[in-house]
């Protein structure tokens, strides 16, 4: 459990009914206007909760009365929480967007959390396994001990074939795997659509849990529960763990390692970084980039293992 989950998260009866509505309408707003993911709706409605609750504990009766020293309270608030600097930029980033918010709705008359200086963050590099690791996880599910080991072996064989979230494995469905043409359609963050290649080995694996394994269910969803119900994202990240300790695995190995190590072995392999971006779905070619990074990494680790004057 991170520091921001451990926090009591302020309910909605204990904050001004003014500014609940505000909140309400922006969160409705990153959703349905500006296409953020349900997941973001949800953590920033969370860090938001928070800063409304530090407003009320200044005294703060409108949020019109929101000023810098109210941003800076809250961020010092966070700091002494004990939260890591990703997770208060990320509680800043939820605020900027509020305020700007606030200002299309003419509460605010300006963007009183422009001057706030966002937590210098340690960008930390992903985990990476090596391809035995991969290997000994991807054959973890074991017929006659594990109820559901075709499903899981399907499951964490698309994890690693094409780079995918939990969520969107979770949410795959039988139309979005063309296994003729070798390529899955995504439907990633913000509702943004992906095309992604995926190796016949792992769609063999999800085509013989389907014909072989997969009883119907209320959902169209792949991969389904015990009970016939589309499995969600923390379902997958329990499966991956428990593969991950039954392969013996001391690293701290989640869905998204699975993610990392896609693209990492690309990148390795001589993909190009916008061919990657594309299939991994990132806005952003800068977020790719840290896998460059790790390549570079290990091959300086290699460099040094085995070159003489290493």
């Amino acid at each position: 459990m991170t520091a921001s989950s451990a926090e009591s998260v302020p309910t909605a009866s204990s904050l001004p009914p003014e500014s609940v509505r505000h909140l309400r309408a922006f969160l409705d707003y990153i959703q349905v206007e500006c296409g953020l993911a349900a997941n973001t709706r949800k953590a920033y409605g969370v860090d938001l909760r928070h800063f409304l609750s530090v407003l009320c504990d200044q005294s703060v009766r409108s949020l019109s009365e929101v000023s810098p020293r109210h941003i800076e309270a809250f961020v010092r608030s966070s700091r002494s929480s004990g939260l890591s600097p990703a997770t208060v930029a990320r509680r800043l980033a939820a605020v900027r967007m509020f305020c700007r918010f606030l200002v299309l709705e003419r509460v605010l008359p300006r963007d009183v959390s422009s001057g706030i200086d966002s937590p210098k963050t340690w960008h930390r590099l992903p985990t990476v396994l090596s391809d035995r690791t991969v290997r000994a996880i991807l054959a973890a599910p074991a017929d006659g001990v594990d109820a559901h080991a075709l499903r899981d072996r399907a499951i964490l064989a698309m994890l690693y074939a094409t780079g995918m979230r939990a969520s969107e494995v979770a949410a795959l469905k039988p139309a979005d795997i063309n296994g003729h043409l070798g390529v899955v359609r995504v439907l990633g963050k913000g509702g943004k659509e992906r095309i992604v290649p995926v190796a016949p080995r792992a769609v063999e694996r999800v085509e013989h849990y389907v014909a072989e394994a997969r009883q119907g269910g209320a959902g169209d969803a792949v991969f389904l529960s015990r009970t016939g119900k589309a499995l969600r994202r923390e379902d997958i990240y329990h499966i991956v763990r428990k593969y991950v300790r039954r392969a013996a695995v001391k690293a701290g190995v989640s869905p998204h390692t699975l993610r990392h190590c896609f693209a990492t072995q690309l990148l390795s392999r001589g993909a190009d970084l916008r061919s990657v971006q594309e299939m991994l779905g990132h806005a952003d070619i800068a977020t790719t980039q840290v896998y460059t990074h790790v390549d570079a990494s290990r091959l300086k680790a290699i460099h040094k293992k085995f070159h003489p004057r290493g």
